[in-house]
């Protein structure tokens, strides 16, 4: 393409700087236009560009700068006029220049990235004070403030937007409803009983779910309540926010207003090109209707952005439409849809149906006549197999024998995920940045040698992250298809993998940080390491001597957590978690916490894993918290390390009329086994008494069910940003064999996995998958189980509360104190009450 300079630069003007106009301003920047263009960007908002599709975090603690796309003088710097609060307001085509207030601008080209408004329904009293939207950074900060004054918000709308929305209400301490015109939430992306369990996951937490309610009219609410929405048959209900999130429209007014081609529902009209009728015009984003479509996705903008650019400087590429598949995580609730998931695109398509009605998971899978080609799929409620999905579909690669395999429960026998492989070179890897498995290849080609090479090249996951784990494992696979050693070092300071370096610690008794650097290091002995290997050294450390992490040998390789036992909040206080073993806890021990988080003001929160979390402790209350609870016979409960956090367990057969085994005993076994076991991330279990699955255990690392002969094993499961089933490892176990399979399994994964890997991942990285760790584990294929339990007794031998150590040793407290030469409390921090309880304020 041609980025020649000229002697007089063209004048090139943006409207709009959301995301799609500032990835077409990287674009200019990043491949040399500048030379040609001269550029102004035009934004109505105040702020510059920022990330819209985190914009809920806006009132989780984040704030303009954290979401804002670049650093504050990138566009100065870059040779980039920026104009924020000025918006255009007329566009001259005859004289080829932009009206705004404080003047008129001359342009050559023009590129509109207008983007979206959200559409408010007409209905009477929709103006009222207190009836907002839901679309930019000034629209929360005007729902945050009327929810100081509030106690209830309703959202209308109950589509991707709408949910983001009622997310946002909850997050703001409100009593929230979704008002639905539709049948069923997300109509677009879910079928009737993908909607229905929508509803019943959302509802469990707290959000009201109102359906088929077309909204008449908004008049004063009667008693406290500030609205009182009346529906089509006169049902009321009454809230004091009302919040419209019910779909967006393209803002196309100037396009309108200066005669460029309009879509019969609105939209600039563009070609292949992003060109409008006026060959000087162009659009991107939500403003632009390519085929009679809109994309209201942001990977689809920034197609288009690439389009515009490649037009701008003489080149080829062009927009052909996007994939609207979506993988979402709404109010916590996963949603996937890809291609026509709703199967009403493809006559003669076929479709296989998964719902558990215990777990809440809901799969549909749309198939070609012939069973060979996936054209859609539905989630809900488990989006572990979505990535796996979108690259059959989108590659069109050939179904399995039993297509429905690929939905049901993999310990049913599902197929195997697609490795790196057999992805075809045309395969999506990064949406955002549309970055395929080819480009990858070729990138590597042109002398890439890394991850790091790879994704400068082609910025594949910079966007939205969630291709990482997918291109790591594509850049890894090409380069040693190619002949190329993959560095696998932990960092720049060891050329070892953890596994590597753990297996040097243990064999040579290496008990020190500086010891092992020195021996084993790529730098000098006074080298004091990384953030990556001082941590990583510390739990391998951990783990094989189970010495106190407080020790002075250990100290300087602890983040902060570590370092004062305690997880730190975002206002600098931290965080106080005594173990409860299985939830089970005395009336004596919780009078005791009730005391202790009155006496320091702390907030009390009961946890998803059955235990009793205490926030806004201070730095130097630390040590008199925990001596209080250590007398009171709780121990640390490791919610600040990479070990053994919780069992969680249901009430099993000592209460359940269903339970057949005692869970709750087995649960505060288990829990004090392997409490204080370091590991290279988190651990889970969970332990059910009956199949019901009450205890949620085939979500955890480790997993046990209750059977008549004994407990059924589950392994390699977890929640969180990527759920994933745990997988079925052994059955009918008695006690004994329980324990010894899991202290095989557990040490396993301390020696073998690499740092940060929970142990689904781990096992999915696993040569020979989950047959391969059975014959480890169950078969002893490596002749290793006695050393692996032997290394467990040893663990749980010497076990010592580190809290209990540190309140017992003079020099250990000292660091227990905000300032090293003040003994003054922290004036920064302050608090707020809500609820009855204090908060960060």
């Amino acid at each position: 393409m041609s980025t020649q300079k000229l002697a007089t630069p063209e004048q090139l003007i943006i409207i709009g700087n959301g995301m799609v106009g500032h990835h077409l301003v990287e674009q200019l920047v990043d491949n040399g236009a500048l030379e040609r263009y001269q550029v102004t960007v035009f934004g109505e908002e105040r702020h510059r560009a920022y990330d819209r599709v985190h914009l809920s975090e806006y009132f989780s603690g984040r704030d303009a700068d954290s979401l804002a796309l670049c650093e504050a003088d990138y566009y100065a710097t870059s040779g980039v006029e920026l104009r924020t609060s000025e918006a255009v307001i007329e566009i001259d085509r005859n004289s080829q220049e932009v009206v705004t207030e404080q003047g008129r601008y001359p342009y050559d080209r023009l590129v509109l990235a207008t983007g979206s408004f959200p559409f408010v329904p007409p209905i009477p009293g929709n103006d009222r004070d207190g009836c907002l939207v839901y679309r930019t950074l000034d629209d929360l900060d005007a729902i945050q403030a009327a929810a100081e004054n509030a106690t209830t918000g309703v959202v209308v709308g109950g589509g991707l937007l709408g949910l983001e929305a009622a997310n946002a209400l909850r997050g703001l301490n409100l009593d929230t409803a979704v008002v639905e015109f539709a049948s069923r939430l997300m109509p677009m992306q879910v079928d009737n009983e993908g909607g229905e369990l929508l509803r019943e996951k959302i509802a469990a937490l707290g959000v009201q779910v109102l359906t088929e309610r077309a909204t008449q009219r908004i008049e004063d609410g009667e008693a406290t309540s500030r609205h009182r929405m009346v529906f089509q048959d006169d049902k009321v209900l009454e809230t004091d926010l009302i919040v419209f999130s019910a779909g967006i429209r393209p803002r196309d007014q100037l396009a309108r207003d200066c005669g460029l081609e309009i879509g019969e529902r609105g939209g600039v009209v563009v070609d292949n090109q992003c060109l409008t009728s006026d060959p000087a015009i162009l659009a991107i984003g939500e403003v632009a209707l390519w085929n009679q479509s809109i994309f209201g996705l942001v990977a689809p903008g920034y197609q288009m952005a690439k389009a515009a650019f490649s037009t701008l400087t003489g080149g080829d590429t062009q927009f052909g439409g996007a994939d609207m598949s979506t993988k979402l995580k709404l109010l916590g609730v996963d949603v996937g849809s890809i291609g026509d998931a709703h199967g009403n695109q493809n006559p003669g398509a076929r479709m296989f149906r998964y719902l558990d009605p215990i777990k809440q998971e809901y799969r549909k899978l749309v198939v070609s006549s012939d069973g060979k080609k996936l054209l859609g799929a539905m989630l809900v409620g488990n989006n572990s197999v979505y990535d796996t999905l979108l690259q059959y579909y989108a590659n069109g690669i050939e179904l399995p024998d039993e297509p429905a395999s690929l939905i049901l429960p993999q310990s049913s026998g599902a197929a195997p995920t697609l490795g790196p492989g057999a992805l075809p070179e045309t395969a999506s890897i990064c949406s955002c940045h549309n970055v395929t498995k080819g480009d990858i290849c070729a990138t590597i080609d042109a002398g890439a040698v890394d991850l790091g090479g790879v994704k400068a090249a082609t910025k594949a996951s910079t966007g939205c992250g969630g291709c990482t784990a997918l291109l790591k494992s594509v850049v890894d696979h090409e380069l040693e298809a190619r002949g190329v050693e993959v560095d696998k070092s932990i960092c720049e300071h060891f050329t070892h993998t953890r596994q590597e370096l753990y297996d040097i610690v243990r064999v040579e008794g290496i008990k020190t940080f500086s010891e092992l650097i020195a021996k084993h290091g790529n730098q000098d002995t006074h080298c004091l390491g990384c953030d990556i290997c001082k941590p990583a050294v510390a739990s391998i450390l951990a783990s094989c001597f189970n010495e106190p992490i407080t020790d002075a040998a250990h100290i300087p390789l602890q983040d902060t957590n570590d370092t004062f036992m305690a997880n730190m909040q975002k206002n600098g206080t931290y965080s106080v978690v005594p173990r409860v073993a299985g939830g089970e806890i005395t009336p004596d021990k919780l009078i005791v916490l009730g005391e202790v988080a009155k006496k320091y003001s702390l907030y009390s929160k009961v946890t998803g894993g059955q235990r009793i979390d205490l926030f806004g402790a201070r730095l130097e209350d630390l040590p008199d918290i925990w001596g209080e609870l250590i007398a009171a016979g709780f121990e640390t409960g490791h919610a600040y390390g990479k070990s053994l956090r919780t069992v969680k367990s249901c009430v099993g057969s000592t209460w359940c009329r269903y339970g057949v085994q005692d869970s709750v005993g087995m649960a505060i076994q288990l829990e004090n086994r392997y409490k204080g076991l370091r590991s290279p991330h988190k651990i889970k279990f969970g332990v059910s008494g009956c199949t019901r699955e009450c205890a949620e255990a085939q979500s955890k690392d480790i997993g046990i069910i209750a059977t008549e002969n004994g407990w059924n094993l589950y392994v390699c499961g977890n929640g969180g940003m990527r759920p994933r089933h745990a997988e079925l490892f052994a059955t009918d176990l008695d006690d004994e064999q329980l324990y010894r399979t899991i202290d095989r399994f557990l040490m396993f994964y301390v020696r073998t996995a690499d740092r940060l890997q929970r142990t689904s991942v781990w096992r999915e990285n696993l040569d020979g998958g989950l047959e391969y760790l059975k014959e480890v584990i169950l078969e002893d294929s490596l002749g290793i189980n006695d050393e692996l339990e032997r290394q467990m007794q040893s663990v749980v031998d010497t076990y010592q509360c580190e809290w209990a150590d540190a309140i017992n040793d003079p020099e250990k407290l000292k660091r227990f104190r905000s300032f090293v030469n003040d003994d003054r409390p922290d004036p920064s921090i302050i608090m707020t009450s809500e609820r009855g309880q204090l908060r960060p304020a």
